[in-house]
Order: structure tokens, then C-alpha cells, then sequence
């Protein structure tokens, strides 16, 4: 019995410190370990190399820099990692009080989530220029999304749900809600109450309502996922990827791993913020076990990873034919299908926090979590010979459309051989959503 309680106290100890290939290292905290090797340092970002310090604005460095704000509120002993973020945003603000985004560009949002941290340390701290230069930012952005933002029309099915971008007329992907609901989450919870119960309450609803558009339209009860992107006007030029006819009308064609890493994601990030007492808040929980125990379908049972394309293992294939648009050849390859480490690690981290603010069940998920962080150590996780590390095995991007460009079909063959779909490693996409789900792992190791 005593040899059992050990075995038992000892192996989650050893894993929250660290493995890499199965081998234990009890020196490596893994969310300081990567902040410091790239989070710190150079990561890309789109296939482009970054600096965190003077990063573009953009949601890929602001995924970055979210986790190693992250990092810090965790580990505050590392003041080099707030400091590091402030520097960031510092200058992307150019010294003013808004940043550059696109006209109803969800992805140019979500990079403002570092300001909420920020704004309440600086005001901690007495530095109440640069607190209020953060907070009339954050607020230039929730306005910008909650009143200027394009939504679908009146009088089409998901009526004002956010469009992922302009470029892209009454459509929603997975994507959009962590970079715009779940920015939009977080205003209200630092700021929603100054404006009123009443227009907290209509904003809360308006955020929840995001999930519940796109969780109706995506939402394949069979397969148990949801489809990366969903048009409500299918028949738009745009719109060329989408399903013409019923089941699905309107939904592109295959499971993207990490549209719906980011749509499980935003899902546990929202529900932590979200007032218990609103109406939609059960809502969303179903949601979120639907998609928690969709997802556990899928994990890999050798490795506790995911794939690229969720529904199939890599016995699954581009066909080396790819996809004929307009009489022109695009996704040309016979690439298979491969475990990815950006998705794997956003799960990891949704399950670890879903579980832990109460809205998925420990008994039913934490043997998945488990054998995912490991999963991700063993996989995705290599070391460098001066003990940095790599996160290998990334999708550099994915999209559908729109209508300049034909090659983003949303089939197997444009997920595996696209142009811009690429495999990579230490990329933005990836190290973030590694770093969260590292701090997560760390934060229950602890308990």
C-alpha cells in the first residue's frame, strides 16, 4: 500500500516537472522553460520571424505575449516576463492610446487581451498614464467590435454573428470567437459594470450569442465536431468552400484541429468571466461538453495527441489528384495526415482549465489531459543543446477563401498540401497555447 501511495503522489509530480522522449527532468518548470527559450526571444509568426519586444500587432504575437503575461501572473518572481509585454505593447502604441486593425477584422482584436493585466498592475503600481493609455485602448477595440463590427444581416440565418473579417461577407469560423468573443469576455469583466447592469447584461448575452450562432450551424452531432467555418450565404462568391445543400448547408468541409483548439478555448476562457446568474451561461456549458467530449473521441490513443484533420489518423492522404477551381490545379500532393502540435496543445489547455473552473468533469477528463500534456512533452517537445527548447510539428496557417483565392478549398487536400499550409516548428500559434497549457498543468500539480 505504501509502495502504491508513493507511485501514486510521486509520477503527477515528475510529469508537471517535466519529460521530454519519456525522459524526466525535474529541473524544467515547462511554462518558464518555453517563455524563456522563445516566448522571450524569436518565435514566427505567419512564417515570419518575430521579436516579442517589437512584434507587429497581430493576434499570433499577441497570443504570445498573452502567455507569458500568463507566465508572470503565475510566477511573478519573473518580473523580466512582465516587463517584456509591457515593452510590447508599448510599442505597438507608439506612445498614443489606439493601434492600427483592418475594418471588421476579428484577427486584429485579439492581441488586446494584454491590456486588461496591464492596466491593473500599472494601477497597482501608481502608474495611472500608461493604466488609462491600456484601458482607452482595450475599450477602443470592444467598441470597435461590439457597434462597428460587420455582422451577419438581418433576415439570414445567424443574424448578428461578428464576421470573421470583411473579406469575408456573412460568414463565421471557429477562429473568430477567441480572437473576438472572448476579447469582448474579458472587457466586460474588467470594465462592463461602469456602463451599467443593464448594458453588462445585454453585452454578456451579445458575446454568448456568438456560440450559440456558430455552435448551432457547425455542429455535427454524429461526428461530434464542429466544422471549421460556417457562410449564411452560401451562394456568395466568397463563399465557394461551403456546403450548397442540406445537412450543413453552408459549412466548409472538414474538422480543422486548431479551429476548433481556438473554438474550445475561447469556450473555458468565456465561462471563467461569464456572471453565473446570466441566462446563456448553461448554454454555454453544454456547448463546451459537447465539444470536451467530442474531442476525446479523437485523441490519439498511442501518443494522447491530435491530428491535423481530426477526423482521420495518418492512414488518411491527400489524394495527389488536389482540387480543380476554375480549371486550375491547387493542393497537389500525397502528404499525409499528421499529429499537430498547436491544436494538441489548445486542448490540453481547455480540458485542464475547463476542468478546473468547474465546468467539465474532472473524473471523466483528467485521465485525457494527463496523457495529453504528456503527449505533447513526448511529440512536439525537443531540446536544443544549450536546453531550449522546440515546438515542432505546427500548421503555419489555414483559411478558406475568398475569392481571389481559389486554393483555399477547406478539403483534405488543401489542409495537407495548401500553400499556406504549411508544417512548421516554433511557431506563435503553437508556443502560446503550450505555455497556458504548461501553467495550467503546473497550477494543479500544485493543488
Amino acid at each position: 500500500m505504501k509502495k502504491l501511495l508513493f507511485i501514486y503522489l510521486i509520477i503527477p509530480c515528475l510529469i508537471a516537472c517535466g519529460s521530454v522522449n519519456g525522459k524526466s527532468d525535474t529541473k524544467n518548470i515547462y511554462s518558464q522553460k518555453m517563455t524563456e527559450s522563445l516566448g522571450l526571444k524569436t518565435f514566427l509568426s505567419n512564417k515570419k520571424q518575430q521579436q516579442l519586444a517589437t512584434a507587429h500587432w497581430d493576434y499570433v504575437p499577441g497570443l504570445v505575449a498573452y502567455s507569458v503575461l500568463k507566465a508572470w501572473s503565475q510566477y511573478p518572481e519573473q518580473m523580466e516576463y512582465y516587463n517584456m509585454v509591457k515593452s510590447y505593447a508599448d510599442h505597438c502604441l507608439q506612445g498614443g492610446d489606439t493601434v492600427k486593425v483592418g475594418e471588421s477584422n476579428v484577427d486584429d482584436l485579439a492581441a488586446g487581451k494584454i491590456f486588461f493585466t496591464l492596466y491593473h498592475e500599472e494601477m497597482r503600481k501608481g502608474n495611472a498614464a500608461d493604466a488609462e493609455r491600456y484601458k482607452r485602448c482595450a475599450t477602443f477595440l470592444r467598441n470597435k467590435l461590439k457597434y462597428n463590427h460587420s455582422r451577419i444581416d438581418e433576415g439570414k440565418p445567424g443574424a448578428g454573428g461578428f464576421y470573421h473579417k470583411a473579406q469575408y461577407p456573412n460568414q463565421m469560423w471557429l477562429d473568430g470567437l477567441y480572437m473576438g468573443a472572448a476579447f469582448y469576455a474579458e472587457w466586460q469583466n474588467s470594465f462592463g459594470l461602469e456602463l451599467g447592469e443593464t448594458d453588462n447584461s445585454r453585452s454578456w448575452d451579445d458575446i454568448a450569442m456568438q456560440f450559440e450562432i456558430i455552435h448551432k450551424h457547425t455542429y455535427d452531432a454524429e461526428k461530434q465536431l464542429n466544422y471549421h467555418a460556417w457562410s449564411a450565404d452560401p451562394a456568395d462568391a466568397n463563399s465557394f468552400w461551403a456546403k450548397q445543400n442540406e445537412p450543413f448547408k453552408g459549412c466548409s468541409p472538414e474538422f480543422w484541429g486548431r479551429g476548433m483548439g481556438w473554438y474550445f478555448a475561447a469556450l473555458v476562457d468565456v465561462l471563467e468571466l461569464m456572471p453565473k446568474n446570466n441566462e446563456h451561461y448553461s448554454s454555454l456549458v453544454k456547448i463546451v461538453n459537447d465539444v470536451g467530449n467530442g474531442l476525446a473521441k479523437y485523441q490519439d490513443k498511442k501518443s494522447g495527441c491530435w491530428y491535423q484533420l481530426l477526423q482521420y489518423n495518418d492512414t488518411k492522404k491527400s489524394d495527389n489528384v488536389g482540387d480543380t477551381m476554375n480549371g486550375k490545379v491547387y493542393n497537389q500532393c500525397d502528404k499525409p495526415n499528421y499529429p499537430e502540435s498547436s491544436a494538441s496543445s489548445m486542448f490540453t489547455y481547455a480540458y485542464l482549465k475547463g476542468m478546473r473552473i468547474g465546468v467539465l468533469n474532472k473524473t471523466k477528463f483528467s485521465p485525457i489531459a494527463r496523457k495529453a500534456y504528456q503527449g505533447l512533452l513526448d511529440t512536439f517537445i525537443t531540446k536544443n543543446e544549450d536546453g531550449s527548447l522546440n515546438i515542432i510539428q505546427s500548421c503555419a496557417s489555414a483559411g478558406l477563401g475568398p475569392a481571389k483565392d481559389l486554393s483555399r478549398t477547406g478539403t483534405v487536400n488543401y489542409y495537407l498540401c495548401g500553400k499556406d499550409v504549411t508544417v512548421t516548428q516554433n511557431e506563435g500559434k503553437a508556443i502560446g497555447p503550450f505555455i497556458m497549457a504548461s501553467l495550467e498543468y503546473e497550477l494543479n500539480a500544485k493543488r
